[in-house]
C-alpha cells in the first residue's frame, strides 16, 4: 500500500475561487518516502499580500511556474492509485480535486487526515495544528508555510502514527465502510456514532459549545452524515465543517415535529449558519383598538411581536381579503375597519350598508356590539384540533394541538390520555410560540392524513 503525502499552497481558504500556488507530493511505502515531487504553480490570479507574508510565495516567483493544467497529468499520476494524505486531508484534497477536474482528470482515491488519525493515536495534546504538534513531538520543520517542508513534517508524523498504531485503527479508517475521512477534522467520529435513525433536530457546535447550525432529519444519522459529503468546494462549507467540533440532538416522535422544532429553534438560537429560515417572519396581523371615541376599530397593520393579534397573514391582500368578509357579513364600517380614509362619512353609509359609526350616527356601544360577532366569528373560524400520530417509543404517542387557529404546542401523551379535554391535554403538552409558517406545516399535514386529526 503506498501513501501520497501532500501538502498545497494557495491564494485563499477555499477551493472554487482560488489557485494552488505550490505542491508537494511525497510518495510514502509505509516505511519511508520512496519518490518525490515539488513544484511552484502559476496560480493565474494575484497572490494576496497576508498570504505572501505567510508563504513567503509572492506573484515574481510564480509568474514563469507551469499552470496547473500543464502539470495536472503528472499529479495525477502520482495521486490517483494511493492514499492521499494530508494534515487536515479534505482542505488540500478539494483543492487538488477541483483542478485536476478543471484539467479533465477525476481523482477518486482514499484519503487519510493526520488530524484525526493523530487525536486517535497521538491523544492529550493541546493543538493538533501542524506546527504545535511537531513542536510538541519534536518533529523539525524546515521552511514552514511551504508546501515542500510541510509536507516533510507530514510524513514524519504519518511514521510515528504507524509506530503508534498498535491495533490496526489507520486500516480500519481506510476500510470501505469507515468513511472517517469524510468527517470533519474537528468532530470525533464517536459524536456520529451516537446518532440514532429517528427524526430529530440536531445541533452542531463550535469548540466553545456554540451552536452554529441547527437542522432536522427525518433520519438523524444518515441526515447529519449527508452534511460531509458532496464536492461543495465554497469558502462558507469549508468554514463550516472546519468549526464543528460537537454534535447535539433531540430525538423527535415524527419528522413534523422536527421541523416544528427545527423552525423554533432557528429563532431561539440564531446560529450563524442558519439562513433561510432566519428570514421568515408574519409579516402581517388584524388588530383591534378603541379609538377616542369608544368605537372598536379592526385595522390591518404590520405584524407587531408584543401586541396580539386577531389573526396573522403572509400578504396585506390575504389580510383584507379576511376584513373585507367581516365587512360584509357584520355591516361594519370601511372607515373604522381603515379601508377608506378620509372625513367625510364612508361610501357604503350612502348605499345603506354601514348604520353610520363613521358619521356619528351610530353609537359606540351598539357598533361594538357587531364588531363583538365579527371577533366571535372569526375565532369560529379558526380551527382547534390535535394531530396524534407516533411516540418516541411503543408507550407514548405525539400530539400537536392547534387552538382556535394558533399552535399551542407539542409533546407525549399516554395511549389513555383524554384528548378531547383542552385543558388536561396542555398539561402534558409544552407550549410553543405560533407563528404562519409552522400553522400552514400543522395544517397541510392534517390534511393530507385526516386520520391523524381529532377536533376539540
Amino acid at each position: 500500500m503506498f501513501y501520497a503525502v501532500v501538502d498545497i499552497e494557495t491564494t485563499g481558504g477555499f477551493a472554487a475561487g482560488n489557485g494552488i500556488t505550490e505542491i508537494s507530493i511525497l510518495v510514502h511505502d509505509g516505511s519511508s518516502v520512496v519518490d518525490r515531487y515539488d513544484t511552484l504553480i502559476n496560480p493565474q490570479q494575484e497572490i494576496p499580500a497576508y498570504i505572501e507574508a505567510l508563504t513567503g510565495i509572492s506573484n515574481a516567483m510564480v509568474a514563469d511556474a507551469p499552470l496547473f493544467e500543464e502539470v495536472a497529468e503528472k499529479i495525477y499520476g502520482l495521486l490517483h492509485d494511493k492514499i492521499f494524505v494530508a494534515h487536515n486531508v479534505n482542505f488540500d484534497f478539494s483543492f487538488v480535486r477541483h483542478q485536476l477536474a478543471l484539467s479533465g482528470y477525476q481523482l477518486l482515491c482514499k484519503k487519510l487526515c493526520t488530524v484525526r488519525m493523530s487525536r486517535k493515536l497521538l491523544p492529550g495534546h493541546a493543538s493538533y495544528s501542524l506546527g504545535k504538534l511537531c513542536k510538541a513531538l519534536d518533529i523539525e520543520i524546515n521552511n514552514r508555510h511551504r508546501a515542500g517542508g510541510d509536507a516533510e513534517a507530514t510524513a514524519v508524523l504519518l511514521e510515528m502514527l504507524f509506530q503508534a498504531d498498535t491495533e490496526g485503527l489507520i486500516l480500519q479508517t481506510l476500510s470501505r465502510g469507515a468513511k472517517e475521512q469524510a468527517l470533519p477534522p474537528n468532530l470525533h467520529r464517536s459524536e456520529v456514532d451516537k446518532l440514532p435513525l429517528s427524526p430529530g433536530v440536531y445541533y452542531f457546535k463550535d469548540q466553545k459549545g456554540k451552536v452554529i447550525y441547527v437542522g432536522k432529519a427525518k433520519s438523524l444519522k444518515k441526515r447529519v452524515c449527508s452534511h460531509f459529503t458532496g464536492n461543495n468546494t465554497s469558502r462558507q462549507r469549508q468554514n463550516f465543517l472546519k468549526d464543528i467540533h460537537n454534535i447535539d440532538f433531540e430525538v423527535c416522535g415524527t419528522e413534523l415535529m422536527a421541523f416544528i422544532l427545527e423552525a423554533t429553534e432557528i429563532k431561539r438560537l440564531w446560529p450563524e449558519n442558519n439562513r433561510a429560515m432566519k428570514r421568515f417572519e408574519q409579516k402581517y396581523g388584524l388588530y383591534a383598538f378603541e379609538d377616542q371615541k369608544g368605537y372598536t376599530r379592526l385595522g390591518i397593520d404590520k405584524y407587531k411581536k408584543d401586541v396580539p393579534a386577531l389573526f396573522s397573514f403572509n400578504t396585506l391582500l390575504e389580510g383584507h381579503n379576511l376584513l373585507r368578509i367581516l365587512i360584509r357579513e357584520h355591516l361594519l364600517c370601511e372607515k373604522l375597519c381603515c379601508i377608506q380614509r378620509g372625513r367625510a362619512a364612508c361610501t357604503a353609509h350612502a348605499e345603506g350598508n354601514c348604520a353610520g359609526a363613521c358619521a356619528g350616527k351610530e353609537s359606540a356601544a351598539a357598533y361594538n356590539v357587531r364588531v363583538k360577532y365579527a371577533t366571535e366569528q372569526l375565532k369560529a373560524m379558526l380551527p382547534s384540533f390535535a394531530l396524534i400520530d407516533h411516540g418516541r417509543n411503543e408507550d407514548e404517542h405525539s400530539c400537536l394541538l392547534v387552538e382556535q387557529g394558533k399552535f399551542y404546542g407539542m409533546g407525549y401523551i399516554s395511549h389513555h390520555a383524554d384528548i378531547t379535554e383542552p385543558a388536561m391535554l396542555k398539561s402534558a403538552l409544552q407550549a410553543y410560540p405560533s407563528n404562519d409558517y409552522i400553522l400552514n406545516m400543522i395544517i397541510s399535514h392534517a390534511e393530507a392524513f385526516p386520520q391523524k386529526k381529532i377536533a376539540i
